[in-house]
């Protein structure tokens, strides 16, 4: 009986101290963008310092995921994750102290490092603690703490923006981080590592690490930078030299071999890249089109598009729980297509589209994401032997913030074509719409892609079986 109470008692708060940290990422990463235009008048910064506050933090997040990941598995889960709490939340101190726009950025990035330590692990220990039997579900609930940390962004953000400054998101995430860490150190027993004593591939780590800065640099300063073609020349060349690497060595750090036997891995990860390759700058371009277009300020223009995230917040657990009855196949992929469905929709943007309509689309992407994400989340995490989970996590973590940059990246490139160099004012809002229809486009085609990713990974027994 006490061991009964022991293990329903480290369930707990492993849950709370893994979705805590959860909250944090997607919590500043909403709320960030409504206080750019504070930062800027503060700073006196041109609009590419300011793209750097964002940029910074993805690319410092998407390089270091899989290194952690993989350190993770080896030294232990839970040290990783404490070391990802204690960077992240001394980085927002440092961010809500910032005294230039230079200072900022170097605490962006090392926010960027501790959440890669945070993603990197975070999933790992949930699937550590709980049986296969009940995954789904903890991770529809790992899902809707992320999506009320989408919520609450845009609305606690504007509020401790426009009464107290934009420094205070920053404090206001510290806080929270440090409660997680406190949590962690206070309640959690035990380690979980899955492949203690293995060797740690130093180089590979330092191939991936400066292969994915400078692919993902070169493709987020492809519309600015003529160099910006070499760069990401470069970063192909590197990630080639990893993976060649890594398919010769015994003990990568990344399992190279999991994407070539694994077809469910394979392809729920394509799928996951897809789906934020398609999704992601969509709520960037309908910021800017209900403020700049239709007019209404950021306040208003945030609670518009809340749709979106509280339906996710509302599905995903049920979503999480569908797929433990159903193939996690099956869900995703109808998730995709409600998705696509949506983005079809945002094709015929105008200025005279009703505000209805917007906030039906915006809940029609709401509910195909949370029916894809927690069903493939179980999927990828299924098809592993336990040993790879710190691994899978962290490579579902890449897929997701690669995609994220390739989304910015297509509608900095369709923007720089469509506008040119022009002030965000209704003056040029044709122009803008312009862009965003073809935004649109593209990004419906790509989900449709998504959809036969979605279908091609197969029957998945999600019971991590899989031998590499």
């Amino acid at each position: 009986m006490k061991q009964d109470r022991d293990d329903q008692s480290l369930k707990r708060y492993t849950l709370l101290a893994a979705t805590t940290a959860a909250f944090l990422a997607p919590f500043m990463g909403s709320a960030i963008n409504l206080a750019i235009p504070a930062i800027g008048q503060q700073f006196n910064s041109g609009t590419l310092m300011l793209s750097w506050v964002v940029t910074s933090y993805l690319l410092a997040s998407v390089a270091f995921l899989v290194p952690f990941g993989r350190l993770a598995d080896i030294r232990g889960r839970k040290k990783i994750f404490i070391a990802g709490i204690g960077t992240f939340s001394a980085a927002s101190v440092l961010c809500g102290l910032a005294w230039s726009i230079e200072v900022l950025i170097i605490g962006r990035v090392f926010q960027g490092i501790g959440s890669a330590m945070i993603f990197g692990t975070g999933m790992a220990m949930l699937t550590s603690v709980f049986p296969p039997q009940e995954r789904g579900r903890v991770l529809g609930i790992n899902s809707a703490v992320v999506y009320a940390g989408l919520t609450l962004g845009p609305v606690l953000g504007g509020a401790l923006n426009h009464n107290l400054g934009w420094h205070s998101i920053f404090f206001l995430s510290a806080v929270i981080g440090f409660v997680a860490l406190g949590l962690t150190l206070a309640k959690l027993r035990g380690e979980w590592t899955g492949a203690a004593g293995e060797r740690y591939d130093l180089p590979g780590a330092v191939l991936y690490t400066l292969g994915l800065v400078a692919f993902t640099y070169g493709i987020s300063t492809v519309a600015t930078s003529h160099w910006a073609w070499y760069v990401l020349a470069l970063g192909i060349i590197t990630l080639t030299i990893f993976c060649r690497r890594q398919l010769r060595i015994p003990q990568p750090i990344l399992q190279l071999r999991l994407f070539s036997n694994n077809p469910t891995f394979a392809f729920s990860n394509l799928a996951a890249l897809i789906n934020y390759c398609a999704t992601f700058a969509v709520g960037f371009l309908l910021s800017l089109f209900l403020q700049v277009s239709l007019g209404y300020n950021s306040q208003v223009a945030g609670f518009i598009l809340l749709a979106q995230p509280i339906i996710m917040a509302i599905v995903s657990p049920a979503a999480g729980r569908l797929s433990d009855r159903i193939d996690p196949r099956l869900v995703a992929s109808a998730g995709m297509g409600v998705t696509t469905v949506g983005l079809f929709i945002l094709i015929f943007v105008n200025e005279q589209m009703p505000l209805a309509v917007v906030m039906f689309t915006l809940a029609l992407l709401g509910l195909g994401t949370a029916l894809f994400a927690s069903p493939n989340n179980n999927a990828i995490l299924g098809s592993v032997p336990k040993q790879f989970l710190g691994v899978a996590s962290s490579t579902l973590g890449t897929m997701r913030l690669t995609g994220q940059v390739i989304s910015m990246a297509l509608v900095t490139l369709i923007l720089a074509y469509c506008t040119g160099n022009v002030e965000l004012s209704p003056a040029y809002s044709q122009l803008f719409i312009k862009a965003a229809r073809i935004s649109f486009m593209i990004f419906t085609v790509l989900s449709v892609l998504g959809i036969l990713a979605s279908l091609a990974r197969g029957r998945n027994s999600n019971r991590n079986q899989v031998s590499v």
